[in-house]
């Protein structure tokens, strides 16, 4: 277990359903010791009654690594959080942010909002249990509830359990209006009501998620706020974890020399039985906006990787590219050098 409290800046990648595996947390992890990992949502029900193993079970160095639970029975909620505490994970996280149909039948996620109540006596029921952090993630608002004050009226009435770490997604949820994606675009940022949470409670750590896209727009919300929860952009263009080590005076780790370090995990994940496109469908985006990258994700996707020769030969394929790219534009520098002789005599 990791001393995830002496983190700071505190920098995080989402909870993302079918994305943030295991096997993507090992990936993210290569570009930066710091940036905290969180896994996919996972109810109460399935750790209960759907095998904790399958669940639970995570890569040692994907520390440090939150779990982030669905549920609203504080009981359960309280069980599951005590087996992440026993399992190793740093901490646990409430998800009250997801607007999906399927969780709301089962009361979870963001129309928890409306019953600020029963989530506070969910996280003093999973305080109680264990001596790890517990946090919470939550929207600004959900449907007819869109008001700053309503929101924050949710943190205080969480708060007075002693929670004191929130980490808000800056849009509303429009649960009877909109499918999941759309919330995830449609309602507008609302970054403001997240940096006024922070001003008007300053005993608070609060986090901002949301659309944000850069290692320019993550210090930016820092002058603001005490953390920073990238979600799409972490996954679909990974090397910005790298970029955002310049927050602890990081080197910018050489892409290849990560693919060397992937190549034995994926080996070994592949001797235990896992099919190779589960586990190259999360490096995808390695070399987003570099020569060869569509190359790289037509390689490795739709199944056309077979065995460990196919993704080694992609990368062959994209070092060609680059260095092509490179003897182009050196090539370039040159002419454009000739011929500014050429017209200075």
């Amino acid at each position: 277990m990791s001393d995830i409290q002496s983190l700071q800046p505190r920098i995080s990648v989402a909870p993302m359903m079918d994305w943030t595996t295991r096997d993507y947390r090992y990936f993210a992890r290569l570009f930066n010791p710091n940036v905290i990992m969180y896994t996919e949502m996972v109810t109460t029900g399935a750790i209960l009654f759907g095998g904790a193993n399958r669940h639970l079970d995570y890569n040692n160095e994907e520390h440090p690594i939150i779990l982030q639970l669905g549920g609203s029975n504080p009981k359960d909620l309280a069980i599951c959080t005590k087996m992440a505490q026993d399992w190793g994970y740093d901490e646990v996280n409430l998800n009250v942010g997801c607007p999906s149909d399927r969780v709301q039948n089962n009361k979870i996620g963001a129309c928890l909002m409306a019953e600020p109540e029963l989530v506070a006596e969910c996280i003093a029921e999973m305080r109680n249990a264990v001596n790890i952090p517990v946090n919470v993630k939550h929207r600004i608002g959900i449907d007819d509830m869109q008001s700053y004050e309503e929101m924050l009226n949710f943190v205080d009435t969480v708060a007075q359990t002693g929670c004191d770490n929130f980490i808000v997604h800056a849009r509303i949820a429009l649960l009877k209006g909109l499918s999941p994606k759309e919330n995830r675009d449609v309602p507008p940022l609302r970054y403001d009501d997240v940096y006024r949470l922070k001003k008007e409670r300053p005993n608070l750590f609060i986090e901002i998620n949301g659309g944000v896209k850069t290692y320019a727009e993550t210090e930016a919300h820092l002058k603001h706020v005490d953390g920073v929860m990238i979600g799409r952009e972490a996954y679909h263009n990974p090397y910005l974890l790298a970029e955002l080590g310049q927050l602890w005076n990081l080197d910018l780790p050489n892409r290849f020399d990560i693919m060397d370090q992937m190549m034995p995990y994926i080996a070994k994940r592949m001797e235990e039985g896992a099919p190779l496109s589960i586990i190259t469908r999360h490096i995808l985006g390695l070399f987003q906006n570099l020569p060869g990258a569509r190359k790289w994700r037509q390689a490795l996707s739709g199944g056309n990787a077979k065995t460990l020769a196919d993704v080694e030969n992609a990368i062959s394929s994209i070092k060609e590219a680059m260095q092509r790219t490179e003897d182009y534009l050196q090539e370039s520098k040159v002419k454009a050098s000739e011929s500014e002789i050429l017209d200075s005599e």
